[in-house]
């Protein structure tokens, strides 16, 4: 599960994804070179080529070639930072954790905490070649394809809430109790630290959320972003060989999972999309109901009660976020150039959750 079976290009070619490294993110290279020398097995000295993903918009991220075999990089952004965000050492730590596990992870090769390395921690890890989905309509593929892609992202998440945590090393990985009203007041914190101006859904959401969290309690390994594309697809079959940007796992409610994906049925989004409005049947895009009814039959459950409750959660923790990104843009320290243009989907995205709750 840890490593793909993709035969790696020799030497490998940079993917399209990947450009030059931007002004703000720039590594100091002979340095990394060596750490990469002396902590990565395999790794050949003197060649290093660094590229920088279009993505990452928490975390940078990189593409990494020593001229034979190909690696990601993932660092903390520069500048001052919000308490207990972008922490590359628990994405470390899951992934290393899940390497034996059905869910599809790539290698991990080492963990650098000392900061003086490169300016911030980071970690480097297998580069996994495929395809990644951006937009959640999947306009290029053929409608049976598009229903094969969404049978898989329904089935990789049910394994990631199947995790045996014990078994794993993950019992401790988070809390096991109250996880959604600690994420409210978490995200309240981190969107009021970085608010930019008021937004007026959002403070009703403030008030709202807390006074009404459902009583039902469940831990499960949560993956906390799981959205198409921090998926890797392999290059011709609909199959997921490996499940990126874990920054936000912890132990939790895996509802809350569920409905990260399910509230795009609500809405469309700039650069991702949306699936309102989408002709289901003409696309075998599943709706939201079979796409529960599955994620339902695959773990047992049965059923997501408070669904509703749990997408407008998932929209205010998605709007805060985008108002941190938006707030770090603003510094000059973000780690996407589109990052600027989450600050109107934070209106968007909270207006969203108020009208599912119906506040």
């Amino acid at each position: 599960m840890a490593m793909t079976d993709i035969q790696p290009e020799t030497p490998p070619q940079p993917p399209k994804s990947a450009g030059p490294v931007r002004e703000a993110h720039r590594l100091d290279e002979a340095a990394l070179d060596g750490w990469l020398a002396a902590n990565v097995a395999g790794y050949t000295p003197g060649a290093l080529q660094v590229l920088q993903f279009k993505g990452g918009q928490s975390n940078p991220t990189y593409w990494l070639s020593d001229g034979a075999q190909a690696y990601v990089l993932r660092k903390k952004p520069p500048g001052k930072l919000l308490s207990k965000a972008h922490l590359v050492e628990r994405e470390f730590q899951v992934m290393q954790s899940l390497r034996d596990t059905p869910v599809p992870t790539a290698q991990m090769y080492a963990l650098c905490e000392d900061a003086a390395v490169i300016g911030t921690p980071f970690f480097v890890m297998e580069y996994v070649a495929g395809r990644t989905f951006w937009n959640v309509q999947l306009p290029k593929l053929a409608p049976e394809a598009r229903a094969a892609v969404y049978g898989e992202l329904v089935r990789v998440l049910a394994a990631i809430h199947a995790v045996d945590l014990p078994a794993t090393g993950l019992a401790d990985y988070g809390r096991p109790t109250a996880y959604v009203a600690r994420q409210i007041a978490r995200w309240t914190r981190q969107y009021q630290a970085s608010q930019t101006a008021e937004v007026a859904p959002m403070e009703r959401l403030i008030e709202w959320l807390p006074a009404h969290v459902p009583a039902d309690e469940a831990a499960t390994l949560v993956h906390g972003d799981y959205r198409l594309d921090n998926l890797v697809f392999h290059p011709t079959e609909p199959r997921v060989l490996a499940v990126l940007d874990w920054e936000l796992s912890t132990l939790g409610h895996p509802l809350c999972d569920l409905a990260y994906v399910c509230m795009l049925y609500d809405l469309v989004l700039p650069k991702i999309g949306g699936l309102a409005g989408v002709d289901f049947a003409a696309t075998q895009i599943p709706t939201e109901a079979d796409f529960v009814a599955e994620y339902c039959r695959l773990t047992g459950r049965d059923g997501a009660p408070n669904l509703p409750y749990y997408k407008a959660f998932s929209l205010f923790r998605l709007a805060a976020i985008a108002q941190g990104v938006y707030k770090r843009s603003i510094d000059g320290n973000a780690s996407s150039a589109d990052a600027a243009m989450l600050g109107a989907a934070v209106p968007l995205l909270a207006k969203m959750a108020c009208k599912l709750v119906g506040i």
